[in-house]
């Protein structure tokens, strides 16, 4: 867990507000089967598969799997800069992205993307820290890591988890 207790409460928020503002029919599903912030963050730990949404030019959605790092309370992916994904992400920034584990685990998220590592640009105060966790488990030479990816950070409005048994996922 890499959150600090202002990142806790703060996705705390998100997540109330979210499940909140969501329809009778999803939140009949979620209510009493959901976890706090403070859960989620020691569940979602190391590279969690992400189905990410973006949409085309033509409003059309696509769909494919990134590998997420849930850090500082918000879900960190990368991709090739030359990737289909890349350009819908610079030219709309909205996204959708879940993660699932069977009938354990549902996390879905939206929000608008922030590029931590744009070519030629200055990165996000933050990309030295995340650039060495992303080192670490990837290796440094796995990538050349300034030409050949580029990473986003999700910046969530709406957020919700569905989780039945919180035990089955922290055992």
């Amino acid at each position: 867990m890499r959150e600090t207790a202002e990142e806790l409460t703060e996705l705390q928020s998100l997540l109330d507000a979210s499940l909140s503002r969501a329809t009778g029919h999803l939140q009949s599903i979620f209510t009493g089967r959901t976890v706090t912030a403070e859960q989620l963050t020691g569940v979602l730990t190391g590279m969690c598969t992400l189905a990410l949404s973006t949409v085309t030019a033509g409003g059309e959605p696509r769909i494919s799997a990134v590998d997420g790092h849930f850090l500082h309370g918000r879900w960190v992916f990368g991709t090739a800069r030359s990737a289909a994904k890349a350009r819908h992400l610079a030219a709309r920034p909205a996204a959708s992205a879940a993660h699932l584990r069977g009938e354990d685990l549902g996390v879905f998220t939206h929000g608008t993307v922030e590029v931590l590592n744009p070519l030629g640009g200055a990165p996000a105060a933050d990309w030295p820290e995340l650039l060495a966790y992303f080192k670490d488990f990837y290796g440094a030479d796995a990538f050349d890591w300034d030409a050949e990816v580029v990473y986003y950070r999700l910046r969530p409005h709406w957020m919700t988890v569905y989780a039945p048994d919180v035990t089955k996922l922290t055992s």
